[in-house]
């Protein structure tokens, strides 16, 4: 690849600051900051501190503030995730899974927002059965997830260490792709706030993006490997990518649903690939099943 080293000399630099970040606290330093001073800007406002309009534009419910940092907490995930999907493609899937089942807790604290405060039974009749499914939902995913990563059976598609070099760096190219769109996508939609008030559905329109992502790691994977149980395998992940999606614009109840059989799917293909890798890989060097000389004769040309 002619662009490959300054690919990897990016890649490389951006994964080294971002860790340094995670391993200083930055991000849990930066979540905590935002939770605290939308709390505090909440409480000014709910006093009438503020003048109008602005007043009309912050919330005066305390359970946005723990919305804004789970919002935060996921932009992290999702920056991260751009990272990992260098490492493994499984990776990057379960990773995915979590994101989504993070999105339906932060749903949940959503459904609170529209409560008055003290909360008291009568307000929150309706809000309850979509706070259980999302919740409940939430922790199906997170048990299938485990399951998921505890399957994975890590090897490499590649026949040789210059491919390997190779095919890494080509999952360099598409990882500071997905950043720089995930980055215009955040731009985007800060600016529409600011501007008119607009709230873009971030993390669906991110998922979407995703799902491109996961198929041009698919093509990529191609050039190294034309193998037909690495290919769906691979597929198939992008497939949960899509139920994923589809469970973000999905109502209360079909959204949980819909999450729970993308983690399943994703556990249905990786256990269909590790059991029977080398026979949807290499079905012409599985060996032949020995049947008996009378069997084949069959029952009417016996002796």
């Amino acid at each position: 690849m002619p662009l490959s080293r300054p690919i990897n000399t990016l890649y490389d630099r951006l994964e080294t600051r971002w860790e340094w970040g995670t391993r200083q606290g930055f991000a849990g330093g930066l979540l905590i900051g935002i939770f605290a001073i939308m709390l505090v800007v909440i409480e000014a406002n709910r006093l009438g501190l503020f003048p109008e309009p602005l007043a009309t534009q912050i919330p005066t419910n305390h359970f946005y503030a723990i919305s804004a940092a789970f919002t935060a907490f996921l932009i992290f995930e999702v920056i991260g995730l751009a990272f990992g999907m260098v490492d493994s493609v499984a990776n990057a899937a379960g990773k995915q899974l979590e994101i989504f089942s993070l999105v339906l807790l932060r749903q949940s604290f959503i459904e609170l927002q529209g409560l008055d405060e003290p909360i008291s039974w009568t307000t929150i009749e309706g809000p309850v059965a979509f706070i259980l499914s999302d919740a409940s939902g939430a922790l199906v995913i997170f048990g299938i997830v485990g399951l998921f990563y505890a399957m994975q059976r890590h090897a490499p598609i590649t026949q040789s260490k210059a491919e390997q070099q190779s095919f890494l760096t080509a999952k360099k190219a598409v990882a500071l792709l997905l950043q720089a769109t995930i980055a215009l996508i955040g731009a985007v939609a800060l600016w529409r706030f600011v501007t008119d008030g607009t709230l873009i559905p971030f993390f669906d329109v991110v998922f979407t993006v995703f799902i491109f992502t996961d198929v041009l790691i698919v093509f990529v994977s191609l050039q190294y490997n034309l193998n037909y149980g690495v290919v769906f395998r691979n597929s198939g992940f992008a497939v949960s990518t899509v139920l994923i999606r589809l469970a973000l614009a999905g109502p209360p109840f079909f959204n949980a649903l819909l999450g729970i059989a993308a983690a399943l799917f994703a556990v249905g293909v990786t256990w269909v690939y590790n059991r029977y890798a080398d026979e949807l890989n290499h079905p012409s060097e599985v060996p032949e099943r020995h049947v008996p000389a009378a069997a084949e004769q069959g029952p009417d040309q016996r002796s």
